[in-house]
């Protein structure tokens, strides 16, 4: 059966089609254009938009769970519903992230993982593992556990290599530390995504790191070192590398509580768009109430404060992961750093499907790439999600079949 949309604003990555169409046909965008789609079959299912924007389905590079789930819990039912909750709101596919956290939790999370990529049929699809940490500097280390933190060790992380470098996509990492050098080349040859993080780094130090596979900077501004003076002298940090390396991409939690309108501003004036990704970084509580949650497994998590729209520790002195969904990052975007709709889409699309090389497949409406697709209002509110031409989510029953 083949699915046509129309009557559509699409979004395309430079701009948007006031009325067009598109067409999948056995997951695949096979028709894309203006206007109705004037060949058709009795059994096509014909939807009308209403106006409605269709744009690819949103891309989460860094979450950590949402619907009361987290990733560390080592469940399948974590995961599963983790997935469902953010298709709610119009993610297609993520990236599941861990915490600092024991070898052995890392290792355990590598089989549930597989198993909840085969049994995931109604949730975003399950990209990859993101590992976060442990190898992370003290002073940056935010809501993540300081017992876990240390410097990378080769015999450490072969031995999570050996399970699970077919599943690591992206492992995000402090560039100063001893071994982390060596560690960023190997993933880099295996070609996992390396992203500098929870760091100390002065510039000098992130700029030898780009010459060893580090590519991505973690929630940029978050947990990661500035201008500092020492002994009377000023150096780079990590933020200004950020901008300074046109080759480094970075990611930003728009929620606008992680980054105030004037920083989401700075970025978007100053650093490429084209390099610039939206990511949740959601704990449990993403889609849930306020209220006191886990950050982390159930069994070993940190208790957390959500209030005002973010998770925060308990004694308020840093936040702990946003509660962040894809759809309000793209309208933190639009109406706090007040920039054109397709720009805050592609950040939340083709961008980070670009980071994560799969943009041959994902991230825009072009015929051939995968129909996920995600449908939404004037206020980036979703009406449904669509992964590879199947529905996922639904708000109102004039789109579902």
């Amino acid at each position: 059966m083949r699915i046509v949309i129309e009557n559509a604003k699409l979004v395309l990555p430079e701009r948007i089609i006031d009325k067009g169409h598109l067409v999948c046909s056995d997951g695949i965008l096979s028709d894309i254009g203006e206007g109705i789609c004037e060949r058709g079959f009795e059994s096509d299912l014909r939807i009308d938009a209403q106006g409605l924007y269709v744009s690819p389905g949103f891309i989460d590079i860094h979450t950590h769970g949402a619907g009361g789930y987290d990733f560390m819990d080592n469940t399948t039912e974590a995961f599963l519903g983790a997935a469902r909750t953010h298709a709610r709101y119009g993610t297609t596919a993520l990236v599941p992230t861990t915490l600092t956290t024991t070898t052995e939790e890392l290792l355990n999370t590598f089989p549930i993982f597989e198993q909840a990529k085969r049994l995931n049929h109604d949730g975003a699809a399950l990209l990859g593992l993101h590992l976060e940490g442990p190898y992370f500097a003290y002073n940056q280390r935010g809501a993540q556990d300081p017992k876990y933190l240390r410097n990378p060790d080769p015999d450490e992380y072969n031995a999570i290599l050996d399970v699970g470098q077919h599943l690591i996509v992206r492992w995000s990492i402090a560039p100063e530390l001893d071994g982390a050098l060596e560690l960023g080349r190997k993933l880099r040859e295996k070609g996992i995504l390396v992203s500098l993080g929870h760091t100390d780094a002065l510039y000098e130090e992130v700029a030898e790191a780009c010459k060893s596979g580090f590519s991505h900077v973690t929630h940029l501004y978050s947990c990661m070192s500035t201008i500092t003076r020492r002994n009377a002298y000023r150096y780079a940090g990590a933020v200004e590398a950020a901008y300074a390396l046109d080759d480094l991409s970075v990611e930003i939690i728009a929620d606008g509580i992680h980054l105030p309108k004037s920083l989401l501003q700075f970025v978007c004036k100053f650093k490429n768009r084209d390099m610039i990704a939206l990511c949740t970084d959601s704990m449990r509580a993403a889609g849930m109430p306020d209220g006191e949650y886990l950050l982390g497994s159930v069994a070993q998590g940190r208790k957390v404060i959500v209030e005002d729209g973010v998770a925060k520790l308990p004694d308020r002195s840093a936040f702990a992961g946003s509660v962040a969904t894809a759809d309000r990052l793209v309208r933190t975007m639009i109406q706090l750093a007040e920039i054109p709709l397709p720009d805050a889409v592609k950040m939340m699309t083709l961008n980070p499907a670009r980071m994560l090389g799969i943009d041959h497949r994902k991230g825009s409406l072009e015929m051939g790439k995968d129909a996920d697709i995600v449908l939404f209002d004037d206020d980036i509110s979703v009406q449904a999600t669509i992964l590879k031409g199947n529905f996922i989510y639904s708000k109102t029953n004039y789109i579902h079949p």
